[in-house]
Formats: C-alpha cells, sequence, structure tokens
C-alpha cells in the first residue's frame, strides 16, 4: 500500500476506535473488538457488513497477463492491484 492509502486506513481506522469507545457501555466488553489497525483492515476485507458499516472497501487482486505484459514492457515488477475506497475516494496502487 501507498502512503496515501496507509493515511487514509489510519483516518477510518481512528474513527472507528472513537465511535465503538463511545458505544461501550461501563461493565461491557468492546464489540467488535479492534485489537490492531491490522485486524480492522483483514475484517474489512472479510466482512461485507463490517466494511460497509464504516464505508470503507478494501480489494486486492492479482494482475492479469495483459496487465504484467504491460509492466514487463515498461521494466517494472508489481503483482497485484490495491484498491481502497473511502467516502467516494477511491486510491488504487500496484505492488
Amino acid at each position: 500500500m501507498n502512503n496515501e492509502q496507509q493515511e487514509l486506513l489510519y483516518e477510518v481506522y481512528g474513527k472507528a476506535l472513537l465511535e465503538l469507545a463511545f458505544d461501550w457501555l461501563p461493565y461491557t466488553p468492546p464489540n467488535p473488538p479492534l485489537d490492531t489497525i491490522e485486524s480492522f483492515i483483514n475484517k474489512c476485507k472479510t466482512n461485507p457488513e463490517f466494511s460497509e458499516k464504516w464505508g470503507l472497501k478494501i480489494g486486492e487482486r492479482e494482475l492479469n497477463d495483459d496487465e504484467l505484459n504491460i509492466f514487463n514492457l515498461l521494466k517494472q515488477t508489481f503483482t497485484k492491484l490495491i484498491t481502497i475506497t473511502y467516502n467516494d475516494k477511491t486510491i488504487e496502487s500496484y505492488e
């Protein structure tokens, strides 16, 4: 992921933590637990309802042969496309 994508993920994660903190009642466990940003990202990737709740969509896909050929011609090596969408803003990066 590029820096812009990471900054966006930290922004959304911070908002989620704040919102969940204000939802907790005394003597009740937090729901859902968000121990780390990695667990938040993984949950957004694997759980559509959770992802929708925070308005964050994270997609990863392997590049197809045509895309790989183009990057090979440009002497660049990438294997996947990462797309992050939040608040109608989409950021794509190649790894």
